[in-house]
This record gives structure tokens, C-alpha cells and sequence, in this order.
């Protein structure tokens, strides 16, 4: 019989628990697959276990404690000492990657991440093996769970963002702490590193602009509704003027998107090129046991093969300016003349309006446009110019619109 495959275990957290009962309760699978049978050799936690003596008895380390430090540095101990990494940690990728990366190349070992950025959906082997030769245009996609369902309870319930963040808790869809979930730094660290395996540029989590959801009103859902749009919190890397644009924010979707029926804790990405059109991948985005499983499927493909270490071929710009379209609410004084106002302002910014619905009278009174694609730059001159009107009753809600509609 070949020796077993020996993992140090790094944290020993919801996922990492999850990921240890997962190896005996699969061991008998793995080792039909790949001829080697995975064991817990030892758990690094914060209460037990010692780093150097858990390295020096393993073949493989599994990092799962998350942040950076001291992450940082177990990986990269772990990689110098030759021993292959396997991690979720996106954070740790998004803002050490380079070295990362070099350290694992330098030392002839495999850096394994798919449970960092998609949940179980394989889309970081699906980039750097499938399509490693192919020139991608573009990878978007729902990738943080907890703030889909959170979207997609308020707009079924109608409830407020606050009590419905409430209860994604309540079922462990979000954590204690929600903040990077709902302010987008986790969507954020998880596009700096599809856009670095997509484009092979180096991208850190500094240069990724990013939105969350927490402005976002049931009315805003409700009016987007009315003219066919659905809201998701989407993360975009694409090629833009000879560059590159990485960003997170909300925005609305036309019900013909193939994004627009993706719900609950889902995730779903899509990779467009022109060689293949586009492929889009969905499925659970959130969970110990769903991320655990994708853990050890990086642990079966180092046990199955080489694989190249991801290393980057050029250093791309990060174009800043997009033209976009733009849902825009605005609370009004109810009176003659006020839409001619903003219709003015809108114009003199050379920014036009494709659809608009009033609503309300007296302290109700609202519009809500969705304005035609703009430079966002453009679009920022009106909104600034809209909010120093009088007859605005409260500071302007803009959140953007995505036009492609797949149909």
C-alpha cells in the first residue's frame, strides 16, 4: 500500500471542522482516486498544536485559519519547506498573492484556492486549466452568498436591509460580524484574484473598487421592479481601453441576464472570450461543508498531478472611468416644474434619461429614472449638481444598471 497523504491542518474553525470530518468520511474515495489515503496529522488552533512540529510530520498543509496574519507566514514557511498549500483564504491571496506565488514557484510546489473565491463552483480551475490559453474578456458573477440572500429576502419580503441581515444571521448565512460580506471587501478580494488568473496581471486588493448593499432601501427594489430589474451585488473584471476594470457594487439586472434568477446563498460566475462566448457557473456560495468540499478537491488535484503555479505575464492599467447606465431615486418637494428641473440639470451633463416613474404627493413624492449608459464620471457631475437643488427632500440613491440582457 503507498504511504498516506499526511495534512496539517490550520484552523479548525466551522470550516475547517467541517473539512476534517469530510477527510474519514471520504478517505476510502480519495484514496481510490488518487492511491494515497488523506489523515489529519495534526491541528494548529488557537488553544493547541505547535506550527513547526505540525509542518515537519506533514506532506501537505491546509490553511484555513483566514485574515493575514499569522497566515502570512505559516504559508510561506509551509512552501519553503516544500510541503504544498492548500487554502480559502481570500484575503491572504488577494493582498500577498505575488509572493505567494513566487515562494511556491521558487520551491517546485503546487498553491491550491478554489475554496477562496466561489464556493464549490470550480471556476479558478475552470480559468487556469480550460481556458489558460484562452484571451478572456471578461469574469463577473455573484460571488459573496451572504449578500445575495440578503437582496433576495428583501425583495421577496419587502423587509429592511437591517432585519433581514437579522436573519441571514440567524441562519448562518452571515457572520457575527457581517462587514466585509455587506460593505463588498470580501466580493472585492475574491475579483483581485480571478483578475489575476483571467488576465495574468498582478491585481491587489487596493485596486479594486468596491460598493456594498447597505444603503439599499426596499423601495429602491420595489421601483426597480416595476421596470422589470432584479438587484444583485456583482463583481466585474474586464478589459477596458487597454487595461483592465476590477470593481464590486450593486446594481440591477433585466430579467433576460442569466445572473438576474440567481438566488438565495447562490453564487454564479460567467467568463466571456470570443473564442468560447460566454460560460456561466453557478452554485452554493456559502457553508463550511460546501467549502470544505471544494478544500479537498484542491487536495485530490495535488494528489492526482503537477499542475504550473499561476504566474502573471504583464502588468495591466486599472481604468478607473466605465461608461455604465444608472437607476436614480430622488425624493422631491411636490410641486409644477420639478421634474423639468432635474431633466435640466441631467441635460446640461449630457446625461439622458430612457425611463422615468413618479410616484407619491406631498412628502411622498419621489422619481425614479434609469438614466442611459454614461462615464461614471459624467453621471457623478449630475448627481452632484441634482443634490445642490431645493427641491430635493433628501440626498440623491443611484445604483447601476446592467443593460445585457442575454437574450
Amino acid at each position: 500500500m503507498a504511504d498516506p497523504i499526511r495534512i496539517g491542518l490550520l484552523g479548525r474553525g466551522t470550516v475547517g471542522g467541517a473539512f476534517a470530518e469530510l477527510v474519514a468520511e471520504r478517505a476510502d474515495a480519495v484514496e481510490a482516486a488518487t492511491g494515497r489515503r488523506p489523515e489529519i496529522s495534526g491541528v494548529l488552533t488557537r488553544e493547541e498544536g505547535d506550527f513547526g512540529a505540525i509542518l515537519e510530520r506533514s506532506d501537505l498543509i491546509v490553511e484555513l485559519i483566514g485574515g493575514t496574519d499569522p497566515a502570512r507566514d505559516y504559508v510561506l514557511d509551509a512552501l519553503r519547506a516544500k510541503r504544498p498549500v492548500v487554502t480559502a483564504n481570500k484575503q491572504l491571496l488577494a493582498q500577498h498573492g505575488e509572493k505567494l506565488f513566487d515562494v511556491a514557484r521558487e520551491a517546485g510546489v503546487q498553491l491550491r484556492f478554489e475554496a477562496a473565491v466561489a464556493g464549490v463552483i470550480p471556476i479558478v480551475r475552470v480559468i487556469q486549466e480550460s481556458f489558460g490559453v484562452t484571451e478572456i474578456a471578461k469574469v463577473f458573477g455573484i460571488v459573496n452568498g451572504t449578500t445575495n440572500f440578503i437582496l433576495t429576502e428583501m425583495a421577496a419580503s419587502g423587509a429592511p436591509f437591517e432585519q433581514v441581515l437579522t436573519r441571514a444571521q440567524e441562519l448562518g448565512y452571515a457572520e457575527a460580524d457581517p462587514s466585509a460580506d455587506v460593505n463588498g471587501a470580501d466580493a472585492a478580494a475574491k475579483m483581485a484574484i480571478l483578475a489575476r488568473l483571467a488576465f495574468h496581471t498582478p491585481v491587489t486588493l487596493d485596486e479594486v473598487a468596491f460598493e456594498g448593499i447597505e444603503q439599499v432601501k426596499p423601495d429602491d427594489i420595489a421601483y426597480a421592479k416595476e421596470l422589470g430589474l432584479s438587484l444583485k451585488l456583482l463583481g466585474v473584471a474586464e478589459r477596458r481601453e487597454g487595461g483592465i476594470s476590477v470593481r464590486v457594487f450593486p446594481c440591477f439586472l433585466y430579467a433576460g441576464h442569466p445572473l438576474a434568477p440567481v438566488e438565495g446563498p447562490f453564487n454564479a460566475v460567467m467568463v466571456e472570450a470570443p473564442e468560447i462566448t460566454e460560460v456561466t457557473m453557478s452554485g452554493p456560495g456559502a457553508g463550511g461543508v460546501q467549502t470544505a468540499s471544494a478544500v479537498l478537491g484542491d487536495v485530490v488535484s495535488i494528489l492526482s498531478g503537477d499542475a504550473p503555479v499561476h504566474e502573471t505575464r504583464q502588468r495591466l492599467p486599472i481604468v478607473t472611468d466605465i461608461a455604465s447606465s444608472f437607476y436614480l431615486h430622488l425624493a422631491v418637494a411636490d410641486r409644477p416644474g420639478v421634474l423639468a428641473q432635474v431633466a435640466q440639470v441631467l441635460g446640461d451633463k449630457d446625461v439622458s434619461v430612457k425611463s422615468v416613474v413618479q410616484r407619491g404627493v406631498g412628502d411622498d413624492a419621489r422619481l425614479v429614472m434609469v438614466i442611459h449608459e454614461c462615464l461614471e464620471s459624467r453621471f457623478s457631475a449630475a448627481l452632484e449638481a441634482i443634490d445642490s437643488l431645493d427641491v430635493l427632500r433628501s440626498p440623491p440613491r443611484a445604483i447601476r444598471v446592467i443593460e445585457e440582457e442575454f437574450a
